[in-house]
C-alpha cells in the first residue's frame, strides 16, 4: 500500500502541465518562463546554483509568486506567467506547483527530476 504522500503527490502532478526535463530549461528562459529554485542554501552551496533561476525559499514561496501579494517579487507579475519550480529531486516542488495551481498560477509546474535532472544532463 502506497504512503499517503505519494498519493498526494501522484496527486498534485496529474493536475500539473507538462512537467519539463532539463534538457528544456534553455527553450523555457528563451521564452520567458519564470525559473525558481526552491532548493535549500545547503544543497545550492554542495551543487550549484542554477543559472537563469530566481531563488525563492519554499517557505515563503507562496507570497513571493502571488501576483495579489505586497510581499511578490517583482518577477510575480500575472496569473499566466509560465513558472517552473525546481527541487533538488523534483517531488517537493511538485507539491509546491500544485499550491501556486491553488493561488490561480494556472502555468505553475515543475521541473521533472529536479536539479539533480539537470546535473546528469550535463554528463552525457
Amino acid at each position: 500500500m502506497p504512503a499517503r504522500v505519494d498519493e498526494i503527490l501522484a496527486e498534485a502532478r496529474a493536475a500539473l502541465p507538462a512537467r519539463p526535463g532539463a534538457a528544456d530549461l534553455p527553450a523555457l528562459v528563451e521564452r520567458g518562463a519564470l525559473i525558481v529554485d526552491i532548493r535549500p542554501v545547503e544543497q545550492r552551496q554542495r551543487d550549484g546554483e542554477l543559472a537563469g533561476a530566481v531563488v525563492v525559499d519554499r517557505n515563503v514561496l507562496e507570497w513571493r509568486l502571488d501576483p495579489t501579494s505586497p510581499d511578490r517579487i517583482p518577477e510575480a507579475s500575472g496569473t499566466d506567467r509560465e513558472i517552473v519550480l525546481v527541487c533538488n529531486e523534483g517531488y517537493a516542488s511538485s507539491l509546491a506547483a500544485a499550491t501556486l495551481q491553488r493561488l490561480g498560477l494556472h502555468r505553475a509546474t515543475d521541473l521533472d527530476g529536479g536539479y539533480q535532472s539537470v546535473l546528469a544532463h550535463r554528463l552525457r
